[in-house]
């Protein structure tokens, strides 16, 4: 292996492994079980359904359809994996705006 692909490689890891250090898990509105949607809104497509009790990551979030839920109404949509998302008005995060940096 060249040098330059081992620091490419060396590179990759430390970005994966500061990535999933600041990565925190934010817990589903009690006796909630959440729809998880293929885009910022409620317009679009349920890929899967949260059970009871789920705590989720927030890689970041996005503004979309305005929904009211157990922790106000909110706007604001978090994704939690690569093209899932979930209404910010029934995670607990701490806040009523912004916690993670705007999806790009």
């Amino acid at each position: 292996m060249s040098v330059d692909r081992m620091e490419e490689k060396a590179v990759v890891e430390e970005t994966a492994a500061v990535t999933a250090a600041t990565v925190r898990y934010y817990s589903v509105a009690p006796g909630v079980r959440l729809n998880v949607r293929s885009g910022p809104g409620t317009s679009y497509t349920i890929i899967r359904v949260l059970p009871e009790g789920t705590k989720v990551p927030i890689y970041c979030q996005t503004p979309g359809t305005s929904v009211a839920g157990p922790y106000g109404t909110s706007n604001i949509w978090d994704n939690i994996s690569n093209g899932q998302y979930v209404s910010d008005a029934y995670v607990l995060t701490g806040s009523d705006g912004y916690i993670a940096d705007r999806c790009s």
